[in-house]
């Protein structure tokens, strides 16, 4: 009982900190439409999590994992990913443009460990590898999906805020980037995952 207390102490902590990010990222961002645009995806993910909390809970490390996704891409909506103010690691690693969208897609890419905790705990599958190489297909997937949305909105759009959504910055390969970005982070989320899960007791 005490640890389902813990858990949800956690969760508390979690939503309040997420927010509290919302509130400030919606106070005079870079583009009132790009926020928009970049927070929908973000709040449909958090109802989604909030409004099926009752039939499914995640562990602790996924709700961690979702919830730093949640929280960069809610600062890149502030900002715009591109001028995110990441100066420091592109002088550090000599970048040409700023990868402040590449670390949100390898995070992104981590929530592997969440599809594949999804697929064991409801027992859609009965094996912890198969279920880390379901949630690497997931996420790959998913990362097709998101630039095929990205693309299409930036071609329809036509503008500031398509151009920002799309966020290539000018790199011709930017999406092939950022899908390898979501697989690296997915395969890092199912390493995870398949350590912390090979002893079945951690599975309840």
């Amino acid at each position: 009982m005490d640890a389902k207390i813990s858990d949800k102490k956690y969760l508390v902590m979690l939503v309040l900190v997420f927010l509290a990010v919302v509130v400030w990222s919606a106070i005079n961002p870079f583009g009132r439409g790009i926020w928009y645009v970049e927070i929908s995806s973000v709040l449909i993910v958090f109802f989604a999590l909030i409004f099926t909390y009752s039939k499914f809970q995640f562990s602790k490390t996924s709700y961690t994992i979702i919830f730093a996704w949640l929280i960069l891409h809610t600062i890149g909506a502030h900002y715009s990913f591109e001028l995110v103010p990441f100066d420091f690691i592109t002088e550090l690693f000599n970048f040409s443009r700023n990868n402040f969208d590449r670390l949100a897609h390898f995070i992104i890419g981590l929530n592997s460990f969440c599809v594949a905790e999804f697929f064991l705990k409801t027992k859609k599958v009965s094996s912890v590898g198969v279920a880390a190489f379901v949630g690497i297909l997931f996420i790959m997937a998913m990362a097709n999906a998101w630039e095929l949305i990205e693309w299409i909105y930036a071609a329809l759009d036509g503008g500031e805020v398509g151009a920002a959504f799309l966020g290539s910055q000018g790199d011709i390969w930017d999406a092939q980037k950022d899908m390898l970005a979501d697989t690296l982070g997915a395969f890092l989320g199912a390493f995870l995952f398949m350590i912390l899960y090979r002893n079945p007791k951690k599975k309840s």
